[in-house]
Formats: C-alpha cells, structure tokens, sequence
C-alpha cells in the first residue's frame, strides 16, 4: 500500500509524458545488460525532478548541446560529498527539450558494496565506472556521464570548493578510440549542498569507504546552476600518454571556464 502511493506521488502525469518520450532499449524483461530498469527509473526520475525543480532549483543552461542520439560521453566536475549532481545532470538530460535520453552515470566503485544501494543505482542508470562498462554502452549509442576527479572532486573539503582536481586519463582515451564526442558541463551549487570541513580518514579506512566528511546532516537547498558546453571532438590516433593529457587539460579548462560562467550568474548561494 505505502509503495503503490509513493508510486502515485512520484510518478505523475508529466513524468510519465517525460519517460514515454524517451527512446529505450531494453528486453524482454524489461533491464538492460547492467540492470537498468524502466519502473525503477520512473521512481527515481519522479523523486529527482522534484529535488531538481523545487529543492535545488536548478537553472540548465545549453542542453542543445547534447546530442539527441548516437554516443557521447557528459564529462563534469564533481563535488558535494553525495553525488547529487549526477543525478541532477541525468534529469536535465531526461527532460532536455532538444532531445531527451536517459543518460547512465559512471559511479564509484564502493557503491556496490553497500547493501542494496548498488542494484537500486543500477536500476536507475548507475553503472560501476570501469572502462569496459564505458565502451560497451558507448557501442550501444548511450549518453554516458563521467566525472574524471572521482572521489578526489566529491569529497575535497569546503575551502577547496570549485577548485578542480586532477582529472583521470581514461574518458579521454575512450572518446579517442570510440570516436565519442564530449559534452563538457560546468556544475555550481553543489559544493554547497554539504559543505566538508574535515575528512575522518581514520574511520573512512575502517568502513572501507573513499572518505567520511564532517559536514551538515542533510543536503543544504543550494541553488544549482549547469552549463553545458559545445560538443568537443578528438579522433586521430594515441600516439602518446602526454598527447592524452594535453587533451584533457583542454577539456579541463572549458569546464573551469563553464564552472566561472556559472559562479558570475548565480545571484546568491541559497
């Protein structure tokens, strides 16, 4: 009784218009190969867009620039203790009106080791971020988000805010050889929504987990800018790991440049 009415107040009539516009391609079960599931994104879809337009209050900014089909890679910075942006990213996506899709997150690999939450992630378009993962739902046409800071963006603490961390290699090697265009997106808002003073790196290698952040109890309603970027393309061969960081050092500062771009139009934090 209590699922069927959180159902009913989640999933309401525009979500239901948002999701039929959106092209699936799972079987007969209705999952795709890493467990993504139409019902379950429904639910969660329903509960992120209201965090999405009341909550967070988010402003999109160039969501024709995502392509409305055929492969890309959403390449962002992270931040924010809780991966709200992605999830934020994946409804602008669903309800871009240029075009939408449901967009899979490349996600941390401890997730899954939490009890339940890493098969509820997959439900809803998380996939354990590893390379093969990437390629293979590139080669199925996917829109593909990735934040190359991982753990070192999500959980640096408040007085390093919107300073970006390095950046892996790996998306770029990826969207040299799978020939994947690369939107970049620039999030403000989220370094506010739970603020890290300290890390307890103590207890966060006892629990096995990335970090323990010293911050709010619950997310703080910062208002939550995006900006993507015009689709960047890198094609030729790899001739070397040095040429590959070049390349992302590029990428790296358009979004620097789209994060600064954000900063100059928000109004306020809350």
């Amino acid at each position: 009784m209590t699922r069927t009415l959180l159902k009913k107040l989640l999933i309401t009539p525009d979500v239901e218009e948002i999701i039929d516009k959106i092209p699936k391609d799972v079987g007969s079960f209705g999952y795709d190969p890493w467990g993504f599931r139409w019902e379950s994104a429904k639910v969660g879809l329903g509960l992120f867009k209201k965090l999405y337009d009341h909550y967070f209050r988010v402003t999109a900014h160039g969501l024709e620039n995502v392509p409305p089909k055929g492969r890309v890679l959403i390449i962002a910075n992270h931040s924010g203790q809780i991966p709200f942006d992605g999830a934020l990213i994946g409804v602008a996506v669903a309800t871009n009106p240029a075009g939408p899709r449901a967009a899979r997150a490349m996600i941390e690999r401890f997730f899954p080791t939490v009890p339940f939450l890493g098969n509820l992630l997959n439900q809803v378009g998380g996939v354990i971020g590893d390379p093969v993962n990437c390629i293979r739902m590139l080669r199925r046409e996917e829109a593909v988000i990735v934040f190359p800071e991982g753990v070192r963006g999500s959980g640096k603490l408040y007085r390093h805010r919107y300073q970006l961390q390095r950046f892996g290699n790996g998306f770029m090697h990826i969207a040299m050889t799978e020939k994947a265009p690369i939107v970049p997106v620039g999030v403000v808002g989220c370094e506010e929504t739970m603020p890290s003073l300290a890390n307890i790196a103590p207890l966060a290698n006892m629990l096995a987990v990335p970090y323990v952040p010293v911050t709010v109890p619950f997310p703080l309603p910062a208002k939550v800018i995006l900006n993507f970027g015009k689709p960047l393309h890198y094609t030729g061969d790899i001739d070397s790991e040095e040429g590959v960081t070049q390349k992302v050092e590029e990428v790296k500062t358009v979004i620097r440049g789209l994060i600064e771009k954000g900063l100059s139009e928000r109004k306020g934090v809350f």
